[in-house]
């Protein structure tokens, strides 16, 4: 089974206390009940009582310490955050949030060099502390070219920093808020620690209305030593880089987290649901968008699923992980709304209900795409990569599944975060050409048309500076790479022919309707024109496949799982 079902965890470990983390999580929430965990979220409540389990049980601790700073089983093992991070969200973004954000804070301190901060790290972990990461300012957002907290260094080798933080989560309680900075004087980028208790630590607001405490916060004077100093220079910059790299990941799972729970509450309501004398679940509209919501959703996790096997065996040589991760990012994301919007359609009024489940996943899946770098900045550094994707092919010894026990130091330990165009990856036409079904072939056809497009009509100057087209163009791009690693995790997973196909129903549509939009924008051009005009396909029609997926994959859920009360 593909999607998670915390009635009957079956995602594999290999040791016994991963396993043990997960299911104790699942009970957590079981035993907290939707009831509290509606009251919680309407209230608006810090969610104290999930952070004492946290503590309780060294969770944090276990799940991001690296083994050089931890006992057993300590270890950052994507395979195992990838199954917590969807665990958390599919019972509320909030609790997914503070598990991410610790994680980008923990990121400069685990790639930087001061041993005094990574064993203080360490040690709060141990504690059950949550960690922050200071990068955004309300004036700039994310652009860290223009970044105005300052370190004024002192006359007795101490320093002061000065300046607003903006968007920060946990920025109300981490002991270690990684903070991103520059240099008085010389304009170095500087990575340094602050703690929220200190009486120069300002604590202005939560920026937002919800449970999740996302700070705007001032320093004044802070006081700071070379204790508290992480990285300085281009390792300041690439840890920046480097973090967000790794930490985007998580976005897509919290997406499929939310998106699972949502369907199911979904699927229950529909099929209990009579209209017009028939049961809502028989209207063939409604078979429609399940079965739409269904493939989206399973496509989604197989790629976050393929892209941790390219992250865990990431080298200096490897870097394909920094296309797949933004996709990741940008795609998951953009399609957990699209699911969203399929089952909101069908549920309709219900989806409103203060005590559903699908109130806040409606509200909730509207974030994701739009924190750690909007889609359009994720896309953008997505096409950064097409020349080499679809015209320089390398070859790669094969990846297989990688859920082994196993520490992923590379991420730590990257070295620059630049050199994308130096980035190349395996060809992407075996992986189409072993599967033989009528939508993946329509979908090659597809694709083979925008490789001959990007020849034999590229973009000119003009158009490569013209972010709107690229946009259009980006997307197009992104389902071709989306596809290709679907494919790759559907032979590892053993997804059956039927509904590898109706995913693909799904991509031939996508790739007409993107292929339509850049059709569409002011600056085509005639003989770009006719190859989008090519590229514009109907899926192939195959109504006993679309049935045996309704049947065996779809309605097979109904009653599956219902979160205790």
């Amino acid at each position: 089974m593909i999607l998670l079902n915390p009635k009957r965890y079956t995602r594999e470990y290999p040791d016994a206390e991963s396993r043990e983390i997960m299911l104790k999580t699942i009970d957590f929430f079981e035993n907290k009940g939707k009831r509290k965990l509606k009251e919680d979220d309407r209230e608006r409540v810090w969610y104290e009582d999930f952070l004492a389990f946290l503590k309780e049980n060294k969770i944090f601790y276990s799940l991001l310490t690296p083994p050089a700073y931890g006992e057993k089983n300590c270890r950052w093992d994507t395979w195992r955050n990838s199954g917590f991070n969807e665990i958390t969200a599919f019972y509320g973004l909030h609790y997914w949030y503070t598990w991410q954000v610790s994680i980008l804070g923990l990121g400069p301190i685990w790639m930087g060099q001061n041993e005094e901060a990574k064993q203080k790290a360490a040690r709060l972990l141990k504690q059950g502390e949550v960690f922050a990461f200071g990068l955004s300012e309300r004036a700039h957002g994310a652009d860290i070219y223009s970044i105005e907290m300052t370190l004024s260094p002192q006359n007795n080798a101490t320093y002061l920093a000065n300046g607003q933080k903006y968007y920060i989560g946990n920025g109300n309680a981490a002991e270690m808020v990684s903070t991103f900075g520059k240099m008085a004087g010389s304009g170095n980028y500087v990575f340094f620690v602050a703690n929220w208790r200190h009486k120069n630590y300002e604590l202005v607001k939560n920026v937002v209305n919800s449970q999740s405490y996302v700070a705007d916060f001032i320093l004044r004077d802070y006081p700071l030593t070379k204790a508290d100093i992480l990285s300085q220079g281009q390792q300041a910059w690439d840890s920046a880089l480097n973090t967000v790299n790794v930490g985007k990941y998580n976005l897509g799972w919290a997406s499929i987290g939310i998106c699972t729970h949502a369907f199911y509450e979904a699927l229950n309501h529909a099929a209990g649901r009579r209209l017009y004398g028939m049961c809502v679940t028989d209207f063939s509209h409604v078979k429609q968008m399940f079965v739409d919501a269904y493939s989206r959703l399973v496509a989604m996790k197989l790629f976050a699923l393929r892209a941790s096997d390219y992250q865990r065996v990431a080298t200096p040589a490897d870097r394909r992980y920094l296309l797949y991760n933004p996709t990741v990012k940008m795609k998951v994301t953009t399609q957990g709304e699209e699911v969203i919007n399929l089952l909101w359609d069908i549920i309709a009024a219900k989806g409103f209900e203060r005590d559903t489940y699908f109130e806040m996943a409606a509200r909730d899946i509207r974030a994701l795409p739009k924190l750690e770098g909007t889609v359009h900045v994720n896309i953008a550094l997505i096409v950064k990569f097409m020349p080499n994707y679809f015209f320089s092919p390398q070859e790669y010894p094969e990846v297989g599944c990688q859920n082994q026990a196993a520490h992923d130091g590379f991420l730590f330990n990257q070295g620059g975060a630049g050199g994308l165009g130096k980035i190349h990856f395996h060809d992407y036409a075996p992986v189409f050409a072993a599967f033989d079904l009528p939508n993946v072939n329509i979908f090659k056809e597809q694709a083979a048309l925008f490789k001959e497009f990007l020849a034999a009509a590229t973009p000119d100057e003009n158009q490569s500076r013209d972010t709107n087209f690229l946009l259009a163009l980006g997307e197009l791009f992104t389902l071709v790479v989306y596809a290709q690693l679907i494919l790759e995790n559907a032979r590892i997973y053993r997804v059956d022919d039927d509904l590898v196909d109706q995913i693909f129903d799904c991509f031939v549509r996508d790739f007409s309707r993107f292929a339509l939009q850049l059709y569409s924008k002011p600056s085509s051009m005639p003989r770009q024109m006719e190859y989008l005009l090519k590229m514009i396909r109907k899926p192939a029609v195959d109504h006993p496949r679309y049935n045996r997926v309704w049947e065996n994959h779809v309605f097979t859920l109904k009653n599956a799982y219902e979160m205790n009360e």
